[in-house]
């Protein structure tokens, strides 16, 4: 049976069932704007770029963490489930919390392009919605494909202002994170 135009695929429950199974298979699968899509595993320059910026946010705001991978309730009026490669939030956001969390203390996510044209067209059109509808502050878009950095800030009606930056600039992280990132020359080592 074919799904309604702009009806969900499932309900959030029966995805997350589904997810559970999928990763047992090391499969990573997300819930955004009622569709399932599956996330690319990501490769080691993929991880280098999510350590690089793990150390920054370490550095300059000790008093946060970069979660990993870390499971999130986002879309308010999808009940969407992301997983974005990092999560910067008050070290201890998540204690007591299952597998997907609320993003109420997630001051940014962060997502970084695999080179899969599905995936990092939901990185680039459909998280920014998902993220900002859920009121996450910041959404950081490391895109290799492009050699750019997006923040995107100040969420508004399910929608960011954003600035690019490409890799080289020195980047901004507004408030409420208030980082720069200085060195982002090293990024053109994690391209293709």
């Amino acid at each position: 049976m074919a799904a309604i135009a702009g009806s969900p695929q499932t309900s959030p429950e029966a995805f997350e069932n589904l997810a559970v199974t999928a990763e047992r298979n090391d499969v990573r699968l997300e819930f955004i704007n009622g569709r399932i899509a599956v996330k690319p595993l990501p490769d080691g320059d993929h991880d280098e770029i999510v350590r690089w910026l793990m150390e920054r946010c370490m550095r300059q705001r000790p008093d946060l963490w970069l979660y990993p991978e870390r499971g999130l309730i986002v879309e308010s009026h999808r009940a969407g489930r992301a997983r974005p490669d990092g999560t910067l939030a008050p070290k201890g956001s998540f204690s007591g919390q299952g597998e997907w969390a609320g993003a109420g203390r997630v001051l940014t996510a962060v997502e970084v392009t695999s080179y899969d044209r599905d995936a990092d067209q939901c990185d680039l059109l459909k998280k920014p919605a998902a993220y900002a509808q859920s009121g996450i502050p910041v959404y950081l878009l490391v895109d290799r494909e492009q050699g750019e950095i997006i923040v995107h800030f100040d969420p508004l009606d399910g929608r960011y202002r954003a600035r690019t930056y490409f890799f080289g600039d020195s980047v901004v992280i507004p408030e409420p994170v208030g980082i720069t990132l200085d060195d982002t020359e090293i990024l053109k080592d994690h391209v293709r």
